[in-house]
């Protein structure tokens, strides 16, 4: 064990401020406020049994990580960190006793992690040679049964006991998918990690900026979500009445306008209930269970299809310009390369890395938001039994209860008060609003700075990073080229989307795909969390040549 890797670079545990409780060999690891993700508080139900921390060890072990045996999470004071354990016990000697209690799959050689290794670089490029085939002739499409199946059953007239079950699938499903998350995520890794290489090896530098518009989709289910919303708008542009309902002062307004009317009816049934049942599957935060998708409540998409008529937001043109975009980016990195087997090389890993591009997106679609969508559906269907058998006061009641809280209540009614729990857990999530998280907590070393997946949160630059000279400076990590200047507007909910006007700099604590409709308007973006391959300097890149595009920095 070298003191240059494992020596503390920070520690910290705790104060009166932001007090944390440890178990044995907790605070050995580094843990990262997961801002990236869930930056609200985190419901008690979606920590159980909602968290893409659960298949990491599955992961590793499937990959053979030198880098990490599992990916941890822990609730401190209602917000989630998460830390990685080391492949090699002998990294953290003191989180021993805590790996081999939890983790039961770490290996006792210290010399495994460098063996294993020839293991990853072996399979890697096969997963990213092949991924995209897997995925469109395998892998969604068990997706897509797996959706069909929760989405068709009959849970208004299920019993408590099928509906227990059928959470359980539900669960089953969320695993699963998270499993094939994570197969993705290593196979783009490995296309990507394969391009720099290729790029170093035949021009000698890797321009950032490039390898990120390199990185442009132009084909998914992302572009297909605004695309159908880009055609509701159209149709209402072009139509006087709806045009005039359009026209209410908020989005219910607008919807029981709609609601009064026979045409108003038709684009309902036509257009908004269809787009609900395929696209529907969001909320404004997809990692949690505590918010509405836009499945249950099409006030979102109505919001949305106003901003677009305010904007009048061509999408055409939107899609236009990022395929030009993209074909630049490749021109410049291939334009200059002589013919011959360095740009063979090259060529193949390009374009290998541009077959993997749309499945950042998709898998938003399909794992983040539609898979934990589903899981909420079938939990909302339990607390509406629960309502009705008078054990709950509110369906949304459920996601203040801990997994086997609702185990016990689902099949005896006096296992537990039910209403004391959540109204505590409720108080106790609302307290924990008026908290500032740390960024990071437990002990830092060169070892946990260097985990490759820390770069989504902005590390090691954010350790790094020095405090403002100046009252008023804030200082970020750069995730897309460009200056801008425009008025800031900070929103924290799906409420305050209406807020935002065209011109103006969005600022919020991060973005999924949900928030990409306010693109449309905004000139730049700044977030919380996330690095250069984060959620939102992908899409504010796509959006950058647009009217309204994108130039931000992440603070």
């Amino acid at each position: 064990m070298t003191t240059t890797n494992t020596q503390a670079l920070g520690t910290f545990y705790g104060d009166e401020e932001f007090p944390i409780e440890w178990k044995e060999g907790e605070r050995e690891l580094f843990w990262i406020y997961d801002d990236l993700h869930i930056p609200n508080p985190v419901s008690p139900m979606f920590f159980d049994i909602g968290g893409w921390w659960l298949t990491c060890d599955h992961m590793f072990r499937r990959f053979g990580t030198p880098f990490a045996s599992d990916w941890i999470a822990k609730n401190i004071n209602g917000y989630v960190y998460t830390a990685a354990v080391p492949a090699d016990p002998s990294l953290h000697a003191e989180a021993t006793e805590y790996q081999s209690r939890y983790v039961p799959r770490v290996p006792r050689d210290p010399s495994y992690p460098g063996k294993i290794g020839a293991y990853m670089g072996a399979v890697l490029p096969h997963y990213a040679a092949n991924f995209l085939d897997w995925w469109r002739e395998r892998l969604r499409p068990e997706m897509e049964r797996n959706f069909a199946y929760i989405d068709n059953y009959g849970k208004e007239n299920a019993s408590l006991v099928e509906l227990a079950v059928l959470l359980e699938d539900a669960i089953d499903v969320h695993d699963r998918h998270w499993k094939i998350h994570w197969m993705l995520n290593f196979a783009q890794f490995s296309s990507t990690l394969n391009l720099n290489a290729m790029i170093q090896e035949v021009k000698g530098e890797v321009d950032p900026n490039l390898m990120g518009r390199l990185q442009s989709s132009i084909e998914d289910r992302n572009w297909d979500s605004i695309e159908a919303l880009w055609r509701i708008k159209e149709e209402v542009k072009n139509d006087p009445e709806l045009t005039q309902a359009f026209k209410g002062e908020t989005a219910s307004e607008v919807l029981r306008s709609l609601q009064g009317s026979e045409r108003g009816r038709r684009l309902i049934s036509e257009r908004i209930e269809p787009y609900q049942q395929e696209f529907g599957y969001k909320a404004i935060w997809s990692h949690e269970f505590a918010y509405p998708t836009w499945k249950e409540n099409p006030v979102p998409l109505i919001e949305v299809v106003r901003g677009y008529l305010e904007t009048d937001y061509d999408y055409p043109r939107t899609i236009n310009a990022v395929k030009e975009d993209l074909d630049k980016a490749i021109h410049e990195l291939m334009d200059d390369v002589p013919a011959g087997e360095g740009r063979d090389k090259l060529q193949n890993a390009l374009d290998l890395s541009l077959r993997m591009n749309p499945l950042t997106p998709d898998h938003h679609f399909y794992i983040d938001q539609g898979t934990n969508a589903r899981l909420r559906i079938v939990l909302i269907a339990i607390g509406k039994k629960l309502v009705q058998a008078g054990l709950l006061d509110d369906p949304e009641d459920v996601m203040y209860l801990h997994y086997n809280d609702l185990r016990l209540l689902m099949t005896n009614s006096e296992a537990i008060d039910a209403r004391t729990l959540v109204s505590e857990r409720r108080d106790e999530r609302e307290e924990a609003y008026k908290i500032r998280p740390r960024e990071w907590v437990g002990t830092a070393t060169e070892t946990a700075l260097a985990f490759p997946y820390n770069a989504l949160w902005g590390f090691p630059e954010k350790f790094y990073r020095e405090p403002p000279r100046k009252t008023g400076e804030i200082k970020g990590l750069a995730a897309s080229p460009g200056v801008i200047e425009g008025p800031a507007r900070h929103v924290d909910s799906l409420d305050e989307f209406n807020q935002v006007k065209e011109g103006e700099i969005l600022v919020c604590r991060m973005t999924n795909p949900a928030w990409v409709v306010l693109f449309t308007k905004i000139v730049g973006l700044v977030t919380d969390a996330g690095g250069v391959t984060s959620h939102p300097a992908v899409v504010s890149r796509e959006f950058r040549d647009q009217p309204g595009s994108c130039a931000r920095s992440l603070a």
